[in-house]
């Protein structure tokens, strides 16, 4: 009897642990994000792990290539569009974004963000930083830029590989970069640097990788990109090269979408994101800067990291207003003979 009464006891619990299991399973949080952010290698995985860990629910990726497809991807769903969190905009894509109506309020605390120059945003949360700038292979490179100007009007045969600023976040980077250094002589240094471009890729991944392969000795990147090297590789190979004229700022966001199926999860989502269970993932798997603390400081190599003496940005409105215009400069400059 009393083995009788266990197994049913047994039998019961297993019923409510399917039940409960399936409860978890029907809720759902989407976040787009961007291909190197859900890589195996990406922290994705891991926020994957943690946040289901304590959410009740499935935490489902869906990628694009970067952070310029992703806002491309929503607006081509508008409002019939699945995902719940973007993951992955920048500062420099915010205020199109916003002018969507896709997004709404965040409705969290965001004290503990810190980011140079400050951020503040009522809508998009950032979750991380960093600085574009050119890394160079040293063992191909004994004289590496030291300026824009450098860069620029360098050796030909030493070419650098960059990303397109119509599909790419660092693509747009270096676009604004240069805008912000020369101003309305962009388009004259982008006419006399593209001899020194071996290609233009889609995003990020397919240009480090060209990169890493040894096609080019230069590559459009961040200025924490060595340190997955020396971390992962145990290698000082690649470098970040200390550019006089500064370095622009990224600042990756998120934000809940208007259409969220659930808005207290994606709220419970973005409020996990700043905290150190997600920030802890972000320094040696996005290897980019934390945007709020870690439970435990950042590996020594971070330490090492270039860090500009003056840092470069636009307003976001401004970007909106003139992406276009400036993108057109950049294609006009690029196929000029």
């Amino acid at each position: 009897m009393q083995h009788a009464l266990s197994l049913a006891a047994l039998t019961g619990l297993a019923a409510l642990s399917a039940a409960t299991s399936g409860f978890a399973a029907d809720k759902v949080l989407t976040v787009y994000t961007y291909e190197s952010f859900n890589a195996d290698w990406g922290p994705g995985p891991e926020i994957k792990k943690a946040f289901e860990a304590t959410c009740g629910c499935t935490l489902k990726f869906v990628s694009a290539e970067d952070g310029v497809a992703l806002l491309n991807k929503l607006k081509l769903e508008g409002k019939s569009s699945p995902a719940d969190i973007v993951l992955g905009l920048d500062n420099n894509l915010i205020a199109e974004a916003r002018a969507t109506g896709l997004f709404a309020p965040s409705e969290i605390d965001t004290g503990a963000v810190t980011i140079p120059g400050g951020f503040a945003d009522d809508t998009f949360v950032p979750f991380d930083y960093g600085y574009f700038d050119v890394v160079y292979d040293s063992q191909a490179m004994s004289a590496p830029p030291t300026s824009l100007d450098d860069l620029v009007h360098g050796d030909k045969d030493q070419k650098i590989v960059i990303e397109d600023p119509r599909t790419s976040t660092p693509g747009l980077g270096m676009l604004l970069w240069f805008k912000s250094v020369y101003g309305d002589d962009a388009a004259d240094a982008w006419k006399a640097m593209k001899d020194r471009v071996l290609t233009v890729t889609p995003g990020w991944s397919e240009a480090y990788g060209l990169f890493t392969g040894g096609e080019a000795p230069m590559v459009l990147s961040y200025t924490t990109s060595p340190t997955y090297h020396e971390i992962e590789e145990n290698s000082e190979r690649y470098k970040a090269a200390n550019i006089s004229d500064g370095l622009y700022i990224q600042v990756e966001v998120a934000a809940r979408t208007a259409m969220a199926d659930d808005p207290e999860l994606a709220k419970e989502f973005l409020a996990f994101m700043i905290s150190p269970a997600f920030q802890d993932v972000i320094p040696t798997t996005n290897w980019m800067l934390p945007a709020a603390p870690t439970s435990s400081p950042l590996p020594a190599a971070f330490d090492r990291v270039v860090t500009p003496d003056k840092t470069l940005s636009f307003p976001p409105e401004t970007v909106a207003d003139n992406r276009k215009a400036w993108i057109d400069e950049w294609l006009d400059a690029m196929s000029a003979r």
